[in-house]
């Protein structure tokens, strides 16, 4: 029975990448995806950062010259 269920579970994980070369790649392929959405959310952030600390440091300038 156990063998049954190990063999069941084991056929389960490989079923989407059966040899350790298509685990590789997978693993590969998902990480250049990661980068890839990393950078795009970095630079992002870098904009939106510059534009809110530009806003403020206006607004701040703003108020203080009446």
């Amino acid at each position: 029975m156990k063998i049954l269920f190990s063999f069941a579970i084991m056929i389960f994980i490989f079923n989407g990448c059966a040899t350790w070369k298509g685990a590789k790649k997978d693993s590969s392929d998902a990480w250049k995806a990661t980068k890839k959405t990393s950078k795009k959310v970095w630079k992002k952030t870098k904009e939106t950062s510059v534009e809110v600390y530009e806003d403020t440091k206006e607004a701040i300038n703003e108020a203080t010259s009446d």
